[in-house]
This record gives C-alpha cells, structure tokens and sequence, in this order.
C-alpha cells in the first residue's frame, strides 16, 4: 500500500481570539486594500486617484458648511446603530430599524402639523419625541410579540413591516396631511416651532445621539438588563435555565431599540427634513447595520463608524458634482469600502490552516 500525504485547507474559529494589535492591522490593511483597487477602478475609468480621494476628503471636511453637512449625516447613523445594538447582541436580528425610524417620524409629524402653528416650541418638541418613541416602540414590538408566541422569524418579519409602514406615508402624502394643491402628494412643511433649534451651526440631534451614545454603553455593560441580553445571545436555553423569561426580555429589548429607532426619526423629521416622505429614513436603517457589526457593538467606537460613513457619503456627493464621476461609481468605490471593512472581520475571528492527510 502505497500512501502520499495531501494538503487541504481547513477554516477554524479562533478560539483565543487574536491579539487586538493584529486585528486593528488586518483592518488598516482592509481599508488600504480597498483604496487601491478603488483607485484602480477611477484610473480605469479616466480618473485621478489622487484628485478624488482629495475632493472626497475636502468635500465632506474641507470647510465649516461641509462639516456640518457630514455631521447631519452622522446623526441619524449612529443613532439608528445604537438602537439595534441591543437585539443584534442579543441575536435578534432586527432589520426593521427603516420602518421604525419611518414610524417615529409619522407620530412626531401628527403633533408637529397639529399644534405647529400654537404651541410653544420646548413642549411641542417633548411632545413630538415622546409620540416618536412611542410610534417606533410599539411597531418593533409587533414581531417581537409574534417571536416570543410562535417562535416566527424575526428576520423577513421586521423587513417586511418596513414596506407596510412605508406605504402608510405614501397614504398619507396623498390622502389626509396632504398639502395644497390637491395633487401634490407631499406633505406641509413644518412651522418653526416644531424644528429643532441648532447648536454650534447643526440641529441639537447631535447632542441627543452622543447622551444616547453614553447611555447605550452603561445599559449594555453595567446593568441587569445588559446581562440578561448577553446571556440570551449566548444560549437562550442557558438563560430560560437560568429563570429568564425569554420572551418577555425579547420584547423589552425590541421595544427600547423601536423606541431610539423613533427617537431618530423625529430628529430627521424635525431637524433636517422638517416634513415627513416616504423615503424619510433614507436608507438610515439598512446601513446602520454596518455601522454596528463594524463597530463590535460597542457604542463609542459607532462614533467613529459612522463618522467615516458620513465622510464617504459627503464626500462622494461631491465626487460627483466636481469631478463628474458617475454617482454609480461613488456608490461603487463607497461600497467596496464597506464590503472590504465587513470582509476584514472573517480574518480577525477565524483563520485558515493547511492541513496535512494520509492518502492510499
């Protein structure tokens, strides 16, 4: 019998982890790989690399407009991350965030067309976020209701309440806060009352989010709540076992990430848009799901996350008004980006190893 060994490649988890020096460089090593396959694609394309990676910069931080202009962009980012870093921690996976955002605007819309033009601003703004918080609350609670009873799947669930809420808006543009002419399809614009104020050149959203930011990461690691989250991300047996009711933590925790969900939505509402659309979220909710892988779900490092997101959106925006690229090839350089930051996490928690087996 004649044997010959073979090499084969074997995947396997990395169980120690790997030491955080070397996971921050396969990530600067992502980033830098993206960057010059990018730049391939420009010069490929007719551009300079060099040029549009410096309008992308200057565009999104080159001056005190296009700062603040990033930072509006940031806001929602973050905020929508913290919100369903809770469930993602604890394995429920939430991708319903862009309907609960579209949720919240539409309570704080109702006070804010109501009572815009007679209340006073301080308590007419408490009230629209409140509606928010409520709006956003109750329909993240809906599937969690359906998990928690029939066990369904909270995945296509919350994917699908987006478009139904979505479609609600579009009702809405049409039919009862419809403005005049009859026809338009849009909704009035909110009296000034019912905007909020700035601070330092931006809407206080970005207040709102970095208290939120702080809160976030105490709710997460220092309280009870926290723990009984980690657990059931761990071993939901583990936890019912343990006495949780797994259920009714569920919802809890889909109630408070529905409910900053809503919160964001009135800052959009109230502090960028001042009118409520069909396309209000803008995709806010889809995208903040990267901002909170990306992020390891840890609040403070969303920061800066959704930061760099903000700078590449921007900065893409001018990409295209400056230099004529293509808005495609902006979303195309932006999402290779993306993909390459997400792709960079596979290295850091496994690794692949040749094995060696004995043939006959």
């Amino acid at each position: 019998m004649n044997e010959k060994s073979a090499r084969k490649l074997q995947l396997s988890r990395r169980i120690d982890g790997i030491h955080p020096a070397a996971a921050w460089s396969i990530r600067v090593a992502s980033i830098v790989f993206a960057l010059i396959v990018g730049g391939l694609l420009l010069l490929a394309l007719g551009y300079s690399p060099l040029k549009a990676y410096g309008t992308i910069i200057d565009g999104s931080l080159g001056s005190k407009t296009f700062v603040r202009q990033t930072i509006k962009i940031a806001i929602p980012l973050l905020g929508c991350a913290l919100a369903i870093a809770p469930c993602f921690k604890m394995h429920f996976w939430n991708i319903g965030a862009e309907g609960q955002i579209t949720a919240g605007a539409i309570g704080a819309t109702f006070f804010a067309l109501k009572f815009g033009k007679t209340m006073p601003q301080l308590p007419l703004l408490l009230i629209m976020a409140v509606a928010a918080i409520l709006c956003g609350g109750l329909w993240a609670l809906i599937p969690a209701f359906f998990k928690a009873k029939w066990n369904t799947n909270e995945t296509l669930f919350t994917l699908m309440m987006n478009y139904i809420i979505i479609g609600v808006v579009k009702w809405l543009q049409g039919g009862p806060w419809e403005a005049p002419p009859s026809g338009s399809q849009m909704i009035a614009q909110f009296a000034g009352n019912a905007k909020l104020p700035s601070v330092l050149g931006v809407h206080c959203g970005w207040i709102i989010v970095l208290v939120l930011t702080v809160l976030m990461f105490i709710y997460m690691r220092y309280t009870k709540h926290g723990y009984e989250i980690a657990v059931i991300g761990d071993s939901s047996n583990t936890a019912r076992y343990a006495g949780m009711n797994v259920g009714r933590i569920m919802m809890r925790t889909m109630f408070l990430s529905g409910s900053i969900s809503g919160l964001v939505g009135f800052i959009i509402v109230s502090g960028a848009n001042h009118t409520l659309y069909d396309g209000v979220a803008g995709g806010v909710g889809f995208t903040a799901i990267s901002v909170a892988w990306l992020a390891q779900l840890n609040p403070f490092a969303m920061i800066i996350i959704a930061s760099m997101l903000a700078v590449l959106t921007k900065g893409s925006q001018t990409l295209n008004t400056r230099m004529q690229v293509p808005s495609t090839i902006a979303d195309i350089l932006t999402g290779f980006i993306l993909l390459c930051m997400l792709g960079c996490e596979f290295f850091i928690n496994y690794k692949i190893s040749i094995r060696r087996e004995k043939e006959d």
